[in-house]
């Protein structure tokens, strides 16, 4: 019997472009289902350590999660002052580029220059 189906798959959760792209993804979809980065953060956490490219990215992804979770909670906190609404656009915006910026070195097969970076 053939497996072809879950031969597709496997790949997703296997170190690599596809599931760095996937994580990738997952952090875009959170701007409307809003866990998935948290399930995206955990794959990172996951396969990092393993070697090679795909490293750096896991790196940038995993600071990308904690630096945006952070200055998420400030903005929600400065709400209340009326430049958190601001800062929230803020926040998205460079989560955004980060990620775009990802999946093109993903899509390229290039690591992340600089993955401890808190810039692009």
């Amino acid at each position: 019997m053939s497996t072809q189906g879950s031969d597709d798959l496997s790949g997703y959760m296997e170190p690599g472009a596809k599931n760095v792209t996937l994580i990738y993804i997952l952090y875009l979809v959170g701007f409307v289902l809003g866990i998935t980065p948290l399930i995206g953060v955990v794959i990172a956490y996951l396969n990092r350590g393993r070697g090679g490219w795909a490293d750096t990215h896991y790196t940038f992804q995993i600071r990308t999660f904690w630096i945006s979770l952070l200055f998420g909670f400030i903005s929600f906190l400065l709400t209340f002052l009326f430049i958190g609404f601001l800062l929230m656009i803020l926040v998205a915006v460079w989560v955004i580029i980060r990620c775009i910026k990802g999946l093109q070195a993903a899509s390229n097969g290039e690591p992340i220059p600089d993955p401890q970076t808190w810039t692009f």
